[in-house]
């Protein structure tokens, strides 16, 4: 790995034990403004208040997230989209470049990637190019693999998920995001699986706190290197603590019973 990705990465992941935080915030592009990311620069503000390490969005919304007060955290701007309104949704296109991020500051680029899906073959070649243009800058780059398509029967399938999280290292990425795989044995292989950090992605919004408390401590227990979850932080009713308490789990190695005291949901 160059030294710039390496400077890069430690201004993402905790030295110590090489986990982070990360909070996306691309959602826009796939369904509209939504809930908790309408003020973009307190949407920000309130993740860097409760210590997430990095936020991740497009590269049109690094000036409406950009503030002039308040701690420093990471930023990785996403490279891929589609909308929910297109017939082909799940089919990504590459929308920005690495050069592009880099003149915005970004610490990170990611891409999305459906393996499975009609157009997967473009989605993975778009994979190729990019990895080479964030070896050549030293940009650290974040794949999202999902498997998602026709032959696709359960996107949470161990085997199915650990199959997402090889094609992400093999194809040159440096962290995999993928889904929880529902326990931490079958985790455990995953991420046995991948000479990168693997983190998890949070799905759709959960209606318990709890659980998802549940899933990132389990994660992490199984080797995990952390999250990179959307709506089930930036839009929980009480945010900055949520974050906090993520905080404890991921970097402190805190306790479900602890997380729970912590968060007010014994």
């Amino acid at each position: 790995m160059s030294m710039g990705k390496k400077i890069r990465l430690e201004r993402i992941f905790n030295r110590e034990n090489n986990r982070c935080i990360i909070v996306p915030m691309d959602h826009g592009v796939s369904i509209g403004p939504c809930e908790g990311l309408v003020d973009m620069r307190q949407a920000v503000q309130d993740m860097s208040i409760g210590g997430a390490d990095a936020v991740l969005m497009h590269k049109g919304l690094v000036r409406c997230g950009h503030r002039t007060y308040g701690k420093d955290l990471g930023l990785i701007v996403h490279l891929s989209a589609s909308t929910d309104l297109s017939p082909h949704a799940n089919s990504k296109t590459l929308v920005a470049t690495v050069e592009e991020a880099i003149r915005l500051g970004a610490d990170a680029v990611s891409i999305h990637v459906n393996i499975g899906d009609e157009l997967e073959r473009d989605m993975l070649a778009q994979m190729g190019k990019v990895s080479e243009a964030a070896e050549r800058w030293g940009m650290p780059l974040l794949a999202m693999v999902y498997g998602r398509g026709p032959k696709i029967k359960n996107s949470y399938d161990p085997e199915l998920i650990a199959h997402c999280a090889r094609v992400g290292v093999e194809l040159g990425a440096d962290v995999v995001k993928v889904p929880y795989t529902g326990d931490m044995d079958t985790f455990a292989h995953v991420c046995e699986s991948c000479c990168v950090p693997v983190v998890i992605a949070g799905g759709a919004k959960m209606d318990s706190t709890k659980s998802f408390l549940q899933i990132v401590h389990d994660s992490v227990k199984a080797g995990g290197a952390g999250l990179s979850v959307g709506r089930n932080v930036f839009q929980h009713p009480n945010r900055q603590k949520l974050v906090r308490v993520l905080r404890g789990i991921v970097h402190e190695d805190w306790t479900m019973e602890k997380a729970l005291q912590e968060m007010g949901e014994e």
